[in-house]
């Protein structure tokens, strides 16, 4: 069973991201001025907040002083005909971006998304990762030159060379494998660093010159010297921290040997539906709650006894 993106944090944002128009810095310069249009602020990729932990928004007419002292500020998309706008304070001080932004305290996204739809989340974290790369690519890789936004904050254009570079996704396979003899089992792992009792389904970033079918049998064979066969596609999910993009696929080993590769790795076992069940029951979760893997999970529980 495939998993449902509108129930993943990241995904189902409603924005229109109005490709046709954000080429043109007349129509974004006039929805930039335009009263009730909003403004997402973040500092330093943190997320600022209100009092009841909800991220901030402002209104452009109330802005004057906050977009004055913006490293950047991009354009996201329309919200039924608004223009909602993601502004970088990272060049002030932490204090100042709060006093500017109305707001009590920064926090990492990934800690208040569970209180959010995931719509929300999904514009949120959309903010977070363009604003990062704007911040990595303010000088072209090619000749040194300084580079400016373009397209509303969708490109960047080389003021020395012409060179004109759109942000980067950086793809990742995330499995859940299944044994290939009753009873019903899946392997999950512990990554190094982890706790003791911390444990998680496979995944690794998909190399040049692979599809991502490709990439789930390297991965599975270097981290678990386990052979996977029968790959089913089962969803995707953003992963903006900064530009990843999460595909999830189940998959069945072909034997039952587990093999670590020790470093990515510490241990890999077999868990039953039971053994998993238990462990619910007993408050232990299964996956990060804004992650795909609780999903894979979850519907791979629902799908047996």
């Amino acid at each position: 069973m495939r998993t449902d993106e509108r129930g993943l944090t990241y995904g189902g944002g409603w924005l229109d991201r109005a490709g046709d128009r954000r080429a043109d810095p007349d129509w974004i310069a006039a929805r930039l001025a335009e009263p009730g249009s909003v403004l997402v602020p973040l500092w330093r990729d943190r997320c600022l907040v209100a009092a009841d932990r909800t991220p901030v928004r402002v209104d452009v007419a109330a802005a004057a002083e906050l977009l004055a002292a913006a490293g950047q500020t991009v354009f996201l998309g329309l919200d039924a005909g608004t223009a909602v706008f993601a502004v970088d304070l990272s060049p002030s001080t932490e204090a100042a971006a709060l006093a500017l932004a109305g707001a009590v305290e920064t926090v990492d996204v990934r800690a208040v998304v569970g209180g959010l739809e995931p719509a929300d989340a999904a514009v949120q974290a959309y903010a977070r990762g363009l604003l990062h790369w704007h911040r990595g690519q303010r000088y072209c890789g090619g000749c040194g030159a300084a580079t400016e936004a373009r397209d509303g904050g969708h490109s960047r254009f080389c003021t020395g060379c012409d060179r004109l570079t759109f942000p980067r996704i950086e793809p990742a396979v995330i499995v859940l494998v299944q044994a290939p003899d009753a009873p019903d089992r899946c392997l999950l792992a512990r990554h190094g660093g982890a706790r003791s009792d911390s444990w998680s389904t496979l995944a690794g970033f998909v190399e040049v010159g692979e599809s991502l079918e490709d990439a789930v049998r390297r991965e599975m064979a270097e981290e678990a010297g386990v052979t996977v066969t029968d790959l089913a596609y089962q969803g995707s999910q953003a992963w903006p921290f900064p530009a990843g993009l999460m595909v999830a696929f189940r998959a069945t080993a072909t034997s039952e040997e587990v093999r670590v590769d020790g470093e990515e790795l510490v241990e890999a076992r077999w868990f039953t539906r039971a053994e998993l069940r238990a462990r619910v029951a007993q408050g232990r979760p299964l996956g990060r709650i804004d992650s795909i893997d609780r999903h894979l999970l979850g519907t791979w529980l629902a799908a047996g006894d």
